[in-house]
């Protein structure tokens, strides 16, 4: 990694995204870490109050750094569809999609040394025939996932203050997750985690623990046996890995501050299952990373609120500390590639 700025997807432009990035900006424009937009400069323009002022176009990456304390630094790739705010139209996905690759190929080649994504929606993209679930999935296709160990990410990373949960399924509808998991799903994700924590979060040696399925972790069955025919033998295989794993264990007694300290991450098996406890933790300040790429990528841990787009209502908190952390993984992985 050659190091650079962070480069930032503006998103659905017409959610909050633009609205949050010029306010991130102006909290990080002294002393944060730098870095540039890939989207559309009138849609930046119009989400701040002091319009086009507070902007400058740049054509390459390296230009960012010197303008960010004055001017946001934009790579200008316009829309070719007028935006409303608050108004998703699929007319728009071409572009944010190119906005995506394009921040994904500069991380690549090492002109930025990571990307932080505001919030899409899926629905205008799914209209135009975007086949992928979400984000997370998306990159994984964009930058071929890196394997460890024969396991291989994305995994999406959910963070909280000291709380960290890694998810083995992601964007499904409750009723599949039962049929979707597997012994070897779970290994995967933990694998992967176990790998990211000591690359990118510095933990040498990573505590994972494993939750539960059913109620009371399916009370020997009674309730359940995906614990019994799944989970425990996926932390079986775990620890055969060489992983320190525990688990299962039931949900509701996982994630409450005297557990917190037992380990590293949680691998949760289902999406609120997850989410429930980052958002109760830290609503506005939880962020999004995907574990398993060769880029560095985090995002805010909410999405697109066109209900409020426009308004000037939106906070950047996540935003902001979405950036943060893509800069200290873009760091810790610069360390470690200078020590091989």
């Amino acid at each position: 990694m050659k190091g650079g700025p962070l480069a930032l997807t503006l998103g659905d432009p017409a959610g909050v995204g633009p609205e949050i990035i010029v306010k991130a900006w102006s909290e990080l424009r002294h002393g944060g870490p730098p870095f540039l937009v890939v989207g559309d400069f009138q849609a930046l323009a119009s989400a701040s109050a002091g319009g086009a002022s507070i902007l400058k176009k740049v054509i390459a990456p390296s230009q960012a750094a010197a303008v960010f304390e004055n001017a946001l630094p934009v790579l200008d790739l316009p829309l070719r569809a007028r935006v409303v705010a608050g108004q998703p139209s699929s007319a728009a996905a071409p572009a944010i999609i190119k906005w995506i690759e394009t921040a994904v190929g500069l991380a690549l080649s090492g002109a930025v040394a990571g990307v932080v994504t505001a919030p899409i929606s899926k629905a205008p993209l799914y209209e135009a025939g975007f086949k992928f679930p979400g984000h997370t999935e998306f990159l994984g296709e964009l930058t071929a996932a890196e394997t460890f160990e024969g396991a291989r990410g994305p995994v999406m990373m959910l963070i909280a203050g000291d709380l960290r949960v890694a998810l083995v399924t992601v964007h499904e509808p409750l009723a599949k997750v039962s049929g979707l998991l597997s012994i070897e799903a779970i290994v995967n994700a933990g694998l992967v985690t176990a790998q990211a924590l000591r690359r990118d979060f510095g933990v040498a040696k990573p505590r994972l623990a494993v939750a539960g399925f059913n109620p009371h972790g399916g009370e020997g069955g009674a309730l359940g046996r995906e614990e019994i025919d799944i989970v425990a033998p996926a932390v079986r295989a775990l620890e055969d890995l060489g992983v320190d794993v525990t688990g299962p264990h039931p949900a509701d007694t996982l994630f409450h501050e005297a557990v917190r300290s037992r380990y590293d991450a949680v691998l949760c098996l289902y999406h609120d299952q997850a989410l429930i406890p980052v958002k109760m933790l830290d609503f506005w300040g939880g962020v999004n990373v995907t574990l398993g790429l060769p880029i560095v990528r985090t995002s805010p841990d909410h999405g697109t609120a066109f209900d409020i787009a426009g308004r000037g209502l939106a906070r950047p908190d996540s935003l902001i500390a979405a950036i943060r952390l893509a800069d200290q993984l873009a760091q810790a992985r610069a360390k470690a590639a200078r020590a091989r």
